[in-house]
């Protein structure tokens, strides 16, 4: 079984995080990069089938040169090999352009499972394994909280806010996973010193058959028009009980539309 990892390198979402003054991008060339931490469970359960069914786990990440670092770091945790989609080009790509330039990655792979996770820190949409499976014309397994594979069946329970769903389908497909799948491992000594030397090809547009017209801020179907700072945070308003306390309260709360 031939499995692929997506994995995204993003800003820190326990540091400070800001965006570009010239375009209102997300600022990475400032930002504590890290591999987005739901991708590290998406990582883990490949692996964990890789151990019970056999075969090989490759990493696919678009991004600048810098999300090399997270590439190195996600072959220290066992992956065989890295795909790495570098171009200038790409800077700014929305949600729709960033699928259409993976799955021409995907289509080069011929994957039996593709793996992701639920959602990035930086951008939350959500949609990006649903966009794939659309243009690869594979199922669409989302947010699972656990998947079993029994030969080309899989079978996922898809976590709700009710509890789960059970679905199922063939591969290959797109799976997606959420922090309740399991537990990451952490890299080891020699995983780290092995990550060092497994291949990683780099892939640019002109090699996926992409027009840089249609990627990037050019090619993007939406735009941050404006950004702001955060407003300091203000104190919180009192309410002394002189026997009409609770009056006072309740009309704070309809104020803020609470009640």
């Amino acid at each position: 079984m031939k499995i692929v990892v997506l994995v995204k390198q993003v800003p820190d979402s326990g540091a400070e995080r800001s965006l570009r003054a010239d375009d209102n991008t997300v600022d990475r060339a400032t930002a504590n990069n890290v591999i987005n931490e739901m991708d590290e469970y998406a990582i883990e359960e490949a692996l964990r089938l890789k151990e019970a069914h056999g075969g090989e786990v490759v990493i696919l990440t678009m991004g600048p040169d810098k999300a090399t670092d997270s590439i190195r770091k996600a072959l220290s945790m066992g992956p065989d090999a890295a795909v790495h989609v570098v171009d200038d080009a790409l800077h700014g790509s929305c949600a729709i352009a960033t699928s259409k330039v993976l799955a021409a990655a995907l289509a080069q792979q011929n994957a039996d499972l593709i793996i992701a996770g639920a959602e990035s820190t930086d951008g939350r949409v959500q949609v990006l394994p649903h966009m794939l499976a659309e243009r690869l014309g594979i199922a669409a397994l989302t947010g699972a909280r656990k998947l079993t594979v029994d030969g080309s069946t899989l079978t996922v329970e898809r976590q709700t806010d009710e509890g789960y769903e059970v679905v199922t389908a063939s591969t290959p497909a797109v799976v997606s996973v959420w922090d309740t799948i399991n537990d990451p491992r952490y890299p080891s000594f020699k995983g780290i010193m092995a990550a060092k030397k497994k291949p990683v090809q780099t892939l640019s547009l002109a090699d996926l058959g992409v027009a840089a017209s249609e990627v990037g801020l050019d090619g993007a179907t939406s735009a941050v028009l404006e950004h702001g700072k955060r407003p300091p945070r203000t104190g919180g308003n009192t309410v002394e009980d002189s026997g009409d306390g609770g009056v006072k309260l309740v009309e704070f709360l309809a104020t803020e539309k609470f009640v």
